[in-house]
């Protein structure tokens, strides 16, 4: 009996009952891969037929067979909208987006809680998402939005009964929004916030009206582009009178009760490490060799919980923000001022209370001993990671000018480098990730774009911070108490496989499989990319594949840091989960039943909260960075630079500078060819002209536009030697890769299809994950190190674009300046 007939047979048994693929694999013992592969292929021909049909949940079922009656599928869900008019739903995190066509969103808003009814199945075999429709809208997400002010004449005034209208940055808004005159009066061009008080419409499906209620500033006004993205985010710089209160009533000097109780280390050797422009110094670290042979490291942390106590205003307040905020020319802080660059902050040789965790380290790494305990410190000096990094170099005006403190620099520099190669043993996957600098001048304009580097000084006060982050939290892991870790769980499945696939066309094989894959794996990897055309890309790519670290009451452990126990415990001036973990180290010392009860009810809770904010602030960077960009392009639109393809899509390629400005270079302006977008190469090949463009492949390209509103930067295509031409053998239609320069390319093919549907789920939507964190740039967190000065303090790279008179110019570059491709799409 053939196989298709095998499977109708046994449908047929059981009509009304619907099968998963590996249930009917299962039942026909279809047991190897040849057999399975077969079957698969026979299910999709007879659905093509129309002999079988896929349900909701898809699975296989006999098409026609009678089924019980049942109502309509009305699910609850997130929608996701796209500028365009379409969007999807996310109704489970662990599930595929529901996709919801143009014209079927009932014109909900993003982020609105709706009700959707499926219209379409989804098929694994065909690899479809599910599509619906949304039938109401459950709650709204939108109630304030931040704009810009068009005051309108006297006429229109009269006719619309509206003072004007404000655009908002948000492209899924991109319909004016009436500002009603019951509200404030907002001159014209202001920056205002708007309550929105009526949604969309049938009648009027692209018109909001709300009032005025907050007038931000002037859009002349100095900085007020970074203002009203901060403010679009609901991100307040000014504190509350009650917080500002409470912040002043607090003495500027420790007082002499204070340090009652607490161990003193104002004897040992103990100095900060930051940024030149740095103000709230919150750690300071101290090491010295011991008798037998270890290292004793301690670190000292602002001890911010003394001061903002629980429950108080301070507390409040920096709950509600649960981090600062770094954006490119101000930093918006968790805590007022007063705190946080005063008694809070370890300055150079003044008495400052602290919490500390005293390390004693063995030759190989380990933490043998440990102590952790309320502290009183005195730094020697305020260092900078320059000043440090001479000094590591052997500079002998450095070594000099800091002789007090020379030695303990140099054990320093060797445990660093004992404790980095414990974490290279364990698995810790090191990410080499670029990080742009952006340079404004006194009016907020950005004149200048250059790659951060890090030097041994700045790796060095990571390895000791990421040191006492783990032993604290092993110390709570111990005693079984209630904590709030950070935790990085294991890749999904399917984003790992995506990778492997993707990893393959550049030739590097990936050890291990999607469902047992290994951090040794991943580091060996990386090393096999430095140095390749496509490392960096690669590296990226591996880094979005991995999930999102967050803040849990559940210790999962921290994957890219191969650490079993981790937590946040060294910058408490700038977020609050290293705040409350402060608290609980003091409430933890001997709790109550009462007390372990509170914390073990409230965390969870707390834990979502600073997740979610952390989140909020890296998107807040993520925006004035693109939008500064975007305006730092916009003099040099014309000019034309050698960049990197980062991502290669259906309609076109983004392509990187050496100043890590990213442009689109769309489809439409590569002249003279059709190009066709390869899906298991992730390439565009011209079918005339052969050209073949990958991801890693340097390629040559003018600026057409950029828009600061927007964000958005497209370049044009111009040919040039590092082209490259892909031949065809009429014989066999084997590709062979030519290269004009001396770029070669790698890549091999992809066996594996794209499984799923191009820009259908929510992975499409899934962000960059870079590491700006003060002590955990191995961490792979939503957002990026931080350095708490306001412009950075590393070095600049070699490449710069400084200004628009020293940068390369093309002759007549500016005849396709204003020319946007229509379908812009956003990179995943």
């Amino acid at each position: 009996m053939k196989l298709r007939e095998k499977i109708i047979e046994d449908l047929n048994k059981n009509p009304e009952r619907a099968f998963s693929i590996e249930e009917l694999s299962i039942e026909l013992h279809l047991n190897k891969a040849k057999d399975f592969k077969s079957f698969v292929k026979t299910v999709a021909s007879l659905e093509g037929e129309g002999l079988l049909q896929f349900t909701d949940e898809g699975k296989i079922r006999l098409a026609g067979a009678p089924i019980k009656e049942k109502t309509k599928a009305l699910i609850n869900g997130i929608f996701h909208a796209h500028a365009n008019g379409f969007g999807f739903v996310t109704i489970d995190a662990e599930e595929d987006d529901v996709f919801i066509p143009k014209g079927k969103t009932k014109l909900a808003l993003d982020g609105d809680e709706v009700e959707i009814e499926l219209t379409k199945n989804s098929n694994p075999l065909k690899a479809q998402s599910a599509e619906g429709q949304v039938s109401q809208i459950l709650q709204r997400h939108i109630h304030q939005v931040v704009g810009l002010f068009t005051a309108f004449g006297k006429k229109e005034a009269n006719e619309s009964g509206a003072l004007g209208y404000i655009t908002s940055r948000n492209k899924k808004l991109p319909f004016r929004i009436l500002v009603s005159s019951d509200g404030l009066k907002p001159e014209d061009k202001s920056v205002i916030r708007v309550e929105i008080k009526h949604y969309p419409t049938k009648k009027y499906p692209e018109t909001m009206v709300g009032l005025a209620t907050e007038i931000i500033g002037k859009d002349s006004d100095t900085g007020i582009d970074v203002l009203e993205i901060l403010a679009s985010m609901d991100i307040r710089s000014e504190f509350p009178k009650d917080v500002i209160d409470q912040a002043n009533a607090i003495p500027p000097e420790v007082k002499a009760s204070d340090a009652i109780g607490r161990v003193d280390y104002r004897d040992e050797i103990t100095f900060t490490i930051d940024g030149a422009d740095a103000k709230d110094l919150d750690d300071a670290v101290h090491a010295k060799r011991l008798e037998n042979g270890n290292f004793e490291l301690g670190v000292h942390i602002a001890d911010v919980s003394h001061y903002v106590t629980e429950g108080s205003p301070l507390d409040r307040e920096a709950y509600e923000r649960g981090t600062s905020v770094y954006v490119t020319d101000r930093v918006v802080p968790m805590l007022p001022e007063r705190l946080s660059n005063g008694i809070c902050s370890l300055n150079p040789r003044l008495n400052r209370l602290t919490q500390s965790c005293v390390m004693e380290i063995t030759p190989d790494g380990r933490v043998v001993n440990y102590q952790i305990s309320q502290s009183i410190i005195k730094t020697k000096e305020r260092m900078t990671y320059d000043d440090v990094n001479l000094m590591i170099a052997g500079d002998p005006e450095a070594l000099k000018k800091y002789d007090d403190i020379a030695e303990s620099v140099s054990v320093m520099t060797e445990l660093h480098a004992i404790l980095e190669k414990m974490r290279q043993r364990r698995g810790a996957i090191n990410f080499d990730t670029v990080e742009a600098k952006i340079i404004v001048n006194d009016k907020g304009l950005p004149i200048e774009i250059r790659k951060r580097q890090r030097g041994v000084a700045e790796r060095m006060i990571e390895s000791f911070m990421l040191a006492a982050n783990e032993t604290i939290a092993t110390d709570f892991e111990k005693r079984q108490l209630p904590f709030i870790y950070r935790i990085h769980e294991h890749p999904k499945e399917e984003r790992l496989q995506r990778f492997i696939d993707f990893a393959s066309t550049f030739g590097i094989k990936v050890s291990g499989t999607a469902n047992h894959m290994t951090q040794e794996a991943l580091q060996e990897f990386l090393k096999k990319a430095k140095g390749t055309p496509g490392e960096v890309v690669l590296s990226t790519m591996l880094l979005r594949s991995m999930q999102q670290a967050r803040y849990s009451e559940t210790n999962a452990g921290h994957f890219g840091l191969a650490a079993n126990n981790y937590t946040h415990f060294t910058s408490p001036i700038r977020r609050y989960p290293d705040l409350l973990v402060h608290r609980l180290i003091r409430v933890m010392d001997h709790p109550t039943e009462k007390e372990i009860d509170k914390w073990d009810e409230r965390i969870p809770e707390m834990a979502q909260h600073t997740s979610n904010r952390e989140r909020r602030a890296v998107d807040a960077e993520r925006e004035v960075e693109k939008m500064k960009k975007a305006e730092f392009m916009e003099r040099h639109v014309g000019e034309e630079f050698d960049g990197i393809i980062a991502s290669v899509t259906r309609f076109g390629m983004f392509v990187e500078l050496q100043n890590t400005v990213e442009g689109l270079v769309h489809i439409s302006t590569i002249k003279n060819d059709f190009m066709t977008y390869q899906e298991r190469s992730l390439s565009l090949v011209g079918e005339r002209s052969g050209k073949v463009f990958r991801i890693g492949q340097p390629i040559k390209i003018k600026v057409t536009r950029a828009d600061k509103m927007t964000g958005d930067i497209d370049f044009e295509y111009l040919p040039s030697d590092f082209d490259l031409v892909e031949k065809v053998s009429k014989g066999n239609k084997k590709g062979r890769s030519k290269r004009k320069g001396q770029w070669k390319d790698k890549g091999q093919t992809s066996d594996r299809k794209n499984q799923q549907k191009q820009g259908s789920q929510k992975n499409k939507r899934h962000e960059h994950s870079t590491s700006k964190e003060r002590s955990q740039s191995s961490d792979y967190l939503v957002s990026s190190r931080k350095n708490k000065n306001k412009n950075g303090s590393k070095a600049a790279h070699p490449y710069t674009i400084r200004s628009r008179d020293s940068a390369p110019k093309l002759d007549g570059g500016k005849k396709n300046a204003n020319q946007s491709p229509k379908n812009r799409k956003k990179r995943s």
